[in-house]
């Protein structure tokens, strides 16, 4: 095989918030295919924010990225050549072999996509992030008809399908979005019964007291901070909080609430969350979303940016609010 894969690779490792220069786009000679394997031209990736843990040089829950060598993170590729039974050329697929155009992937990694849905939604409510929503919520916060939720960052892709499944529960639901537009989709289009601004909120506890003045149940947490001192403020008794995320640390040093003994006073249960180790609830998430999805129960964003060479300036914007919903790269002929 002749053809060559554009990738990016991390050159450096950033000090604080990454920037341009960390990454160079390079061209590499795809090689031979063995058996097993399948060659994917790909047409979608995804762009998350868990992968600026992977530009430190640390151990983590999953390896950091090497210098020098390309990246990955999930993707969606149709297949151009196949030596595996299980796949065929023209088949649409879903792996893990991202920030490329192209790459000979071993066809274990890759899953097929079915196409009553659009390709992409297999990188959101049918992909990783769907099931950081589902499990998240379902089995950390067994939510209860009637409870309250608070859901940070709940115009992400994350916290807009928590929203929505805390909403089909019978919960009440309290979110907190960074721009008018995106509280504004909340309340029209997902139906959450309250949003905080967290720009111009002086306050995210008196805030989040004003929204819930009779406390929350649940509090799933993508942003970390003010947000998580809020809700240990304002939770009640045995309140459940799946942690997620914290994306408002992951640039600096790592700070903990300052009333973190509210835990232990009001018993409350707070549980890391790392989706891979849900992997065995997929399908029940695909089994569900698809119902939802075909119903018009769920719905989602997506903010594209278009071509492998804005995949770094997609990445940045995360940590400045600049995506609503899920963030992606779409690559020609998508």
């Amino acid at each position: 095989m002749s053809a060559t894969s554009r990738q990016y690779h991390l050159v450096s490792r950033p000090d604080g918030m990454p920037e341009a220069g960390n990454f160079s786009l390079e061209f590499v000679p795809l090689g031979s295919m063995e058996a097993g394997q399948i060659a994917v031209r790909n047409t979608w990736l995804s762009v998350d924010p868990y992968m600026r843990g992977r530009m430190n040089d640390r151990p983590s829950y999953i390896p950091p990225f090497e210098l020098n060598r390309p990246m990955d993170g999930a993707a969606i590729g149709v297949v151009e050549e196949s030596a595996d039974d299980r796949f065929k050329p023209g088949d649409t697929v879903s792996h893990f072999a991202g920030w490329r155009d192209r790459a000979v992937i071993d066809a274990d990694s890759a899953s097929p996509v079915e196409p009553s849905v659009p390709p992409q939604a297999y990188l959101g409510p049918l992909g990783v992030p769907g099931l950081a929503a589902y499990a998240g919520l379902l089995r950390i916060g067994k939510p209860k008809e009637g409870e309250t939720v608070f859901v940070s960052a709940a115009a992400g892709t994350v916290g807009s399908l928590v929203a929505q499944i805390a909403k089909l529960k019978g919960c009440r639901v309290i979110g907190s979005a960074g721009s008018e537009d995106k509280i504004r989709w909340l309340r029209e289009v997902t139906g959450v019964d309250a949003v905080i601004n967290y720009r111009t909120a002086p306050d995210m506890t008196a805030a989040l007291a004003e929204a819930a003045p009779e406390g929350i149940d649940i509090y799933f947490d993508n942003v970390g901070g003010d947000h998580l001192e809020a809700a240990i403020a304002n939770a009640k008794d045995f309140a459940r909080f799946p942690i997620c995320g914290m994306i408002s640390q992951y640039n600096k040093a790592p700070e903990g609430p300052s009333n973190i003994f509210g835990l232990v006073e009001k018993r409350i249960l707070m549980q890391g969350l790392i989706v891979m180790d849900e992997f065995g609830m997929m399908p029940d998430l695909k089994r569900d979303m698809t119902d939802w999805i075909a119903d018009g129960r769920i719905t989602w964003q997506e903010t594209v940016r278009e071509g492998l060479e804005s995949a770094p300036g997609a990445f940045l914007d995360l940590f400045s609010g600049g995506n609503s919903g899920k963030m992606l790269v779409r690559l020609p002929d998508a």
